[in-house]
């Protein structure tokens, strides 16, 4: 006899404990051997504790290892941060991936949709360094590393080399983001040619949003930066019938959390409409996850077969209530046939992260040093020279403003300044700079080391440079 897995379980905010209802009696008339721990988040939680997540909920995932979560509601531009975003940066879950699936019953433009998104999940723009520097001027870091990348895409590949896809595209924007999407497609390609079973390309992004949604049946696995993959996932899901039919699941090396991937819905709470098929295609996920695959097919036969009898809850055109649309699903699973032992597979080996890479040929060559300048008429006064750094460029708004000659463009009261030696500096130089900026008045609030590996900078030039 087969011991239950325990699992944790979110109800979450709105229609959450509605739908989770839902898997949770499809789950039992299916006698999948999971045992649930219910755990609180979201904001019911914050409002009844004064938190959005307890640690005693993190410590129930990190104790189980997997859990299912209904949707939280986040506020917008004030509150509390993003429950999920904290999930999955307290457990490392790097890859968010979402299978996106044509389903029958679910009327569509396309009817042969079958592609899996493969989202970094930590960094990128989600790494929530943010500043005002000036009034007038926010800035957003979008971090990508190394072992972030490498992670993902050693994911995406043994993902596609266990469910037997045959190609890989990694999306990304290294045309204009020469750095930031150039590593990141730089370690696709490090991490393909261990794959040479499995066919691997890349796209641009805004090139790969056109495609899909003109011939979206020639794609297999995407695998994306953060940002681009949120993006592009829910793109992908609109192919398919929306978010009401998008699952996803945060993997890291040893915890998961599979979630529904839309919103709470609060203007439907409680009126019994709500459609949980997206909740309980993830908790399919997960199963598969577990390596009770065989459970998650028998239900998921039993979905279909749902679908096929027009049986569909209102956002799906059908007119089927919660309840009814759960009950249909339960009914057939006995239509399904059954195996007498359900065999377990082999779950999908989560990679290490690769070591720091050394940087031997790397040398300081220079800064970038942010001001404030608000005579927008005439631009900052400069020393062009200090110590063994010399000023080069200027620009605003990412275009070059000096040397002349300066632009039409609209200014604002935030430049960066370009200083560059001719030779291998360290940062003494630096420093120097920085206190004759301090002598002269001129407010800096940022200051960015300027790299070369070899004769090779490591940075990007502004527009006109």
């Amino acid at each position: 006899m087969t011991l239950p897995r325990r699992v944790t379980l979110i109800r979450g905010d709105g229609i959450g404990p509605e739908i989770t209802n839902a898997v949770v009696s499809i789950f039992d008339a299916a006698r999948v051997p999971i045992e649930w721990e219910e755990a609180d988040a979201g904001l019911a939680c914050y409002q009844k504790h004064g938190t959005p997540l307890p640690q005693e909920t993190l410590e129930s995932i990190l104790r189980n290892g997997v859990a299912l979560k209904g949707p939280t509601t986040t506020p917008v531009g004030e509150g509390f941060k993003s429950v999920n975003v904290t999930i999955r940066k307290a457990l490392d879950l790097f890859a968010n991936v979402r299978p996106t699936k044509s389903l029958p019953g679910v009327v569509t433009r396309f009817g042969n949709v079958d592609i899996i998104v493969v989202r970094e999940n930590i960094e990128d723009t989600y790494g929530a360094i943010e500043h005002r520097q000036t009034p007038d001027v926010a800035q957003t870091l979008r971090i990508i590393t190394r072992q972030g990348s490498m992670l993902v895409h050693r994911y995406a590949f043994e993902m596609a080399r266990q469910l037997g896809r045959r190609r890989v595209t990694c999306v990304h924007k290294a045309n204009i983001h020469k750095h930031g999407d150039g590593l990141f497609l730089e370690c696709f390609r490090a991490v393909a040619s261990d794959y040479p079973d499995i066919v691997a390309d890349d796209l641009i992004v805004d090139n790969a949003c056109m495609q899909l949604v003109v011939r979206p049946e020639t794609f297999d696995v995407l695998v994306l930066p953060n940002l681009f993959g949120d993006i592009v996932s829910d793109l992908c899901a609109g192919l398919v019938g929306g978010l009401g039919v998008a699952p996803g699941g945060n993997i890291g090396r040893h915890h998961a959390v599979f979630e529904a991937v839309h919103g709470s819905a609060p203007d439907i709470a409680g009126k019994g409409v709500a459609n949980p098929t997206a909740l309980l295609l993830s908790a399919l996920q997960m199963l598969d996850h577990l390596g009770m695959s065989s459970y998650a097919r028998y239900i998921e036969h039993a979905l279909t077969a749902t679908l096929k009898a027009n049986i569909r809850t209102r956002d799906l055109g059908g007119v089927a209530t919660t309840r009814e649309f759960t009950e249909a699903i339960i009914a057939r699973l006995a239509e399904v046939p059954a195996h007498a032992e359900h065999e377990y597979s082999r779950v999908i080996t989560v990679p290490e992260p690769p070591p720091p890479t050394s940087g031997l040929n790397w040398s300081l060559v220079g800064a970038d040093v942010f001001v404030e300048w608000n005579d927008i008429a005439h631009l900052p006064a400069m020393p062009e020279q200090v110590a063994r750094l010399s000023l080069r460029m200027m620009s605003n708004r990412g275009t070059k403003v000096y040397p002349p000659p300066t632009p039409p463009i609209t200014m604002v009261n935030w430049y960066r300044c370009r200083y560059l030696a001719s030779q291998p500096i360290d940062v003494a130089d630096v420093h120097a700079l920085l206190e004759e900026l301090r002598q002269r008045g001129i407010r800096w609030m940022q200051v960015e080391l300027l790299c070369a590996d070899g004769d090779t900078p490591m940075f990007s030039k502004a527009q006109g440079e």
